[in-house]
């Protein structure tokens, strides 16, 4: 197995690359593609305006900067930055998410191996992650969560590596790591209860606070006054953000929130995040757990903990979760794939003939699992939105100045129609605009694909000329009140 590892992992990632192979060229569709293009909107924003990484930017801005400051756009900077060798193209944000799944990948692999020293745990559990449906999907769709996830992956790999062999600078790294994962999306500062309760049990069984804890502590903490200082300067400055209130602000009824629960539990688990191949080792794992007895284990309790805070994060957080944001729960990956890989390492190894006939069979069955699962979600006769953006997204982006401020609507979403026709000015949901404001303050033109608004006669007193149509979608330039 060890001759063999890199010749799996290139493996694992040939046969990735060659499923998303059909994908890289597509726009951006489907299933969040809400978060998919105010993700892309900040990358062409730090490319086209401002490339300082401290100033992202939202089209959705009326007149003003439309400085977006949420998570650390790390992610979000870099690919701009190959913007600026390779020029504005969709492909390179796909490529660099592609990257950074292998990267995870192969972090998924060195943090299994640190944990558990055993090579074909390690392979198994990493070929496994890389079929998750949901990570599948998000492989090459650009959303800040995907560099998170892989940051702290390998923090923990780091910091496990540091267990076995005590370098301190496998500490720092680790650190660095788990801070960058948490500046990029801010529930992964969560990760960090590893080295904190390590370091606790450490100092339980060594008899007290050693000089080598404390060197300890500062290598593996230090970092973590950036995602704070980050967060500490932004939060107060979010609005209508539900993820910091969590269920504190619950709108939705209690029946709800347990169908929210159930689905999670019995729908997006198996079948999005673990993949139905996978959910024999996972529920496997639990037995072997309990018949290897590592709750003996003297780090038990720094697992147990962490399985603790993710599930602590989930329940806090369901209500925004809901049914529909599996991203949210990128943060179970680590948990779920140490019990991926321990139980399909011991049906291959401890058990008969037949279950490891059925574990083989489970394995090769992950791709194509993750291939019909997922498929859908790259159609684009089905993109999410009204598909006349899509479709006539270049006649659209023409049709006025790219400087002009723009009105456009109908869009919930504030992102999806002004990634599509590439302008910047003031997005309008169901309510009614104030349109006349609008204008006064340097609107131009109208977009729009809503019948009832275009036969609105306060919208209607304002539009001087059609200047385009195409399917639904009407562009009007505005007459100054």
């Amino acid at each position: 197995m060890k001759k063999n590892k890199w010749l799996i992992l290139i493996g694992i990632a040939l046969i990735s690359l060659a499923m998303h192979w059909r994908h890289f060229n597509k726009e951006l569709i489907s299933w969040h593609v809400w978060r998919q293009t105010q993700t892309q909107s900040t990358i062409n924003n730090f490319y086209e305006e401002d490339f300082n990484i401290l100033h992202p930017k939202k089209n959705d801005r009326g007149s003003g900067d439309g400085l977006f400051q949420m998570e650390f756009p790390l992610m979000q900077w870099l690919v701009a930055g190959t913007y600026k060798i390779w020029g504005n193209h969709l492909i390179i944000s796909r490529i660099f998410m592609f990257i950074t799944g292998l990267f995870s990948v192969l972090g998924m692999y060195t943090l299994l191996k640190n944990i558990f020293q055993k090579e074909k745990l390690a392979i198994i559990g990493a070929w496994c992650f890389n079929f998750s449906p949901c990570f599948f999907y998000f492989t090459i769709n650009p959303i800040p969560d995907n560099l998170a996830l892989c940051c702290s992956i390998w923090g923990l790999s780091f910091f496990f590596g540091w267990t076995h062999h005590k370098k301190y600078s496998h500490l720092f790294l680790s650190g660095l790591m788990l801070s960058i994962g948490a500046l990029c999306k801010l529930p992964f500062v969560i990760y960090f209860i590893v080295p904190f309760v390590y370091l606790l049990v450490n100092i339980r069984e060594n008899g007290g606070f050693k000089k080598d804890h404390l060197k300890a502590s500062i290598a593996a903490f230090i970092t973590i006054l950036f995602p704070f200082a980050w967060y500490i300067s932004v939060i107060p400055k979010w609005r209508g953000n539900g993820i910091t209130s969590g269920v504190l602000d619950n709108q939705v009824s209690f029946s709800t929130v347990l169908d929210y629960l159930q689905h999670n539990l019995f729908s997006t688990l198996p079948e999005s995040l673990l993949n139905y191949g996978s959910v024999l080792f996972f529920l496997v794992g639990f037995y072997f757990l309990f018949k290897n007895k590592v709750h003996r284990h003297q780090y038990f309790l720094v697992y147990l903990l962490l399985s603790l805070v993710v599930l602590a994060y989930f329940f806090f957080e369901i209500n925004m979760i809901a049914k529909v944001h599996d991203y949210y729960l990128f943060p179970f990956y680590p948990l779920l794939f140490m019990l991926v890989g321990y139980g399909a390492y011991y049906l291959l190894e401890k058990s008969g003939k037949w279950f490891r006939y059925l574990s083989i069979l489970a394995l090769v069955s992950l791709p194509v699992l993750a291939h019909l699962r997922m498929e859908g979600r790259w159609d684009s006769e089905k993109p999410g939105f009204n598909k006349d953006w899509l479709v006539y997204k270049t006649e659209l982006r023409n049709a006025v100045p790219k400087d002009a401020l723009c009105i456009a609507g109908n869009d919930k979403s504030h992102f999806i129609l002004f990634y599509y026709i590439d302008k910047k000015g003031w997005c309008f949901d169901d309510g009614h605009p104030d349109i006349k404001q609008m204008i006064n303050e340097g609107a131009k033109y109208l977009y729009l694909d809503t019948l009832g608004v275009q036969t609105d006669p306060v919208i209607k007193q304002y539009c001087d000329q059609m200047i385009l149509q195409k399917g639904s979608v009407q562009v009007y330039q505005l007459i100054k009140p």
